[in-house]
């Protein structure tokens, strides 16, 4: 399950040195829609490890400012507290598992 975060809370699971997979969206983005299910499908797999969040850019400008968020969909890696990847744009399930487990 892909929980959605605030800014609070993707602060405190980086101090705790989570893994992160990180999907930067907004409500009236088109591939953000798109990438939504992709999302919940990885996120249930049990071998990858990660918490997946999401985060709405609209309501946290901060964090798209902070991680220089131009384009959404925006999917990044944390580990140990620091971003480790970044993939722009819609991508297919296979794509973006790909680019998951090369940077988790």
């Amino acid at each position: 399950m892909v929980k959605a975060i605030d800014t609070a809370a993707f602060r405190a699971a980086l101090e705790a040195k989570k893994t992160l997979v990180v999907d930067f969206w907004a409500e009236w983005c088109g591939p953000c829609r798109m990438l939504a299910p992709v999302m919940e499908e990885l996120s249930e797999a049990p071998d990858l490890g990660a918490e997946f969040v999401k985060i709405d850019v609209d309501d946290n400008p901060d964090l798209a400012r902070e991680y220089s968020i131009m384009s959404i969909p925006c999917v990044m890696v944390f580990k140990n507290g620091a971003p480790v990847a970044k993939n722009v744009g819609f991508a297919p399930k296979k794509a973006m598992e790909e680019f998951i487990r090369k940077n988790i």
